[in-house]
């Protein structure tokens, strides 16, 4: 009796090259044969083909996008077609295709927060209250553990990019780590604090940390999530502010929480291993006020802008990005106000031609325990919320959108 993993090698190619990235764990699992077969240079190369060019058709019809929720890393997909058409079923619109499982094959390590680049995932991961820094390839079920220069600290924040080699213009993958903050200080001290300041790139190619001198006197807030685009990261940044600013003079008649604080976009360039100008964002944020960035695939950026006070939410998109230039459209998309959600925690992306975003964050209330949450929002006031599911204990574990994943043949 002929079985299908008797197949010949051309046509077991072809076939299993054109299923989908999420069936390569079964399909490796189903025999030797196909587990060696999936691992040749040329199976990958065809895969990742058919994958990109599968995607390039889905992109009009479909979004999807990395998130953590419940310490894992999901894939999800959004069909903007199905969401107008359907009130009553707008549920159906989002949906989880698969848990990416990792990290030598189990499914037990906690991931508290993932940075994307080009296919390949930064996971900060948590084992036994002890933070670890390792690179995911999920195509390949490649780990890469990053041992730090000297010490991690628990207010570090990362960003993964690759810069541009002149001699080869092959792409070399970096890491930044960044530590900018103050150190916890007692309410009975008088001396001022202070202040921890790291910058630092890992070179992929030479397993190495090198220290940045040339750092921004602008703070990049630990929960100012950057994004990748182009192999470059961008950030919201803000002038700084010291701790018990008791020398900063009250104006009469203006409250504290709605002052205007200059703030501007922020550049990485990984090939240049520096930072770009400030960047003008379209509007002008106030002190308690949220700004999120996003990106429209490999071309645009997008922003969104939560005002404290009166809950009114807009979003922007640029006409030019790059790292010491930038140019915005009109508002895209204003969304009006939306409660109930956290903004700090918001994450989005938009669909430019059919004008809808999709905020992911956590629902809380007396009578709805914390829950992730997806608002679907459009013109004219459209706001649908589609729940995701009961969120872990951690209430500080927002979901954190990515971006869209197309697999990676970067080895690690």
């Amino acid at each position: 009796m002929t079985k299908i993993s008797d197949l010949p090698r051309d046509l077991a190619d072809e076939v299993l090259s054109r299923l989908p990235v999420t069936s390569l764990r079964a399909i490796r699992f189903t025999c030797k044969k196909w587990n060696t077969l999936t691992k040749r240079r040329s199976f990958t190369k065809k895969q990742i083909g058919w994958e990109q060019a599968e995607a390039k058709k889905k992109q009009e019809k479909e979004l999807e996008a990395i998130m953590i929720m419940n310490d894992r890393v999901y894939l999800m997909s959004v069909n903007p077609d199905g969401i107008h058409k359907d009130d009553d079923n707008v549920e159906s619109s989002i949906k989880q295709k698969g848990k990416l499982i990792s990290l030598n094959g189990g499914d037990q390590v906690v991931i508290s927060q993932v940075y994307h680049c080009d296919g390949l995932l930064l996971c900060i991961t948590n084992d036994n209250n002890n933070s670890r820094l390792v690179v995911w390839n999920p195509y390949f079920w490649q780990t890469r553990l990053i041992e730090p220069r000297e010490s991690y600290h628990k207010w570090d924040n990362y960003a993964l990019g690759y810069g541009i080699k002149k001699s080869s213009c092959n792409r070399s993958n970096i890491i930044l780590r960044y530590l900018d903050a103050f150190e916890d200080m007692s309410e009975m001290s008088v001396e001022p604090p202070t202040r921890i300041c790291q910058f630092e790139i890992y070179h992929f190619d030479s397993n190495s940390w090198m220290v940045i001198e040339d750092i921004p006197d602008w703070n990049i807030s630990h929960f100012s999530r950057g994004v990748s685009l182009k192999g470059m990261t961008y950030w919201f940044a803000q002038e700084r502010i010291l701790p018990l600013e008791e020398e900063i003079e009250e104006i009469p008649g203006e409250i504290p929480e709605l002052r205007e604080i200059p703030s501007f976009l922020l550049c990485f360039d990984f090939t240049t291993e520096k930072f770009g100008s400030l960047l003008p964002l379209p509007f002008q944020p106030r002190f308690n006020d949220t700004v999120t960035l996003s990106t429209i695939r490999e071309e645009k950026l997008t922003v969104l802008y939560h005002r404290w006070d009166t809950a009114w939410t807009g979003i922007w998109i640029s006409n030019k990005i790059e790292p010491n230039a930038v140019s915005w459209s009109s508002l895209f998309l204003p969304i009006g106000r939306i409660r109930p959600f956290e903004p700090i925690s918001a994450t989005f992306f938009v669909d430019e031609e059919k004008k809808l975003a999709v905020i992911f964050d956590k629902r809380k209330s007396i009578h709805n325990p914390t829950r992730n949450t997806a608002y679907i929002v459009g013109e004219d006031g459209y706001c649908k919320q589609v729940d995701l599911g009961e969120s872990s204990v951690h209430s500080y574990c927002f979901p954190v959108l990515v971006c869209s994943y197309v697999p990676s043949c970067v080895q690690i």
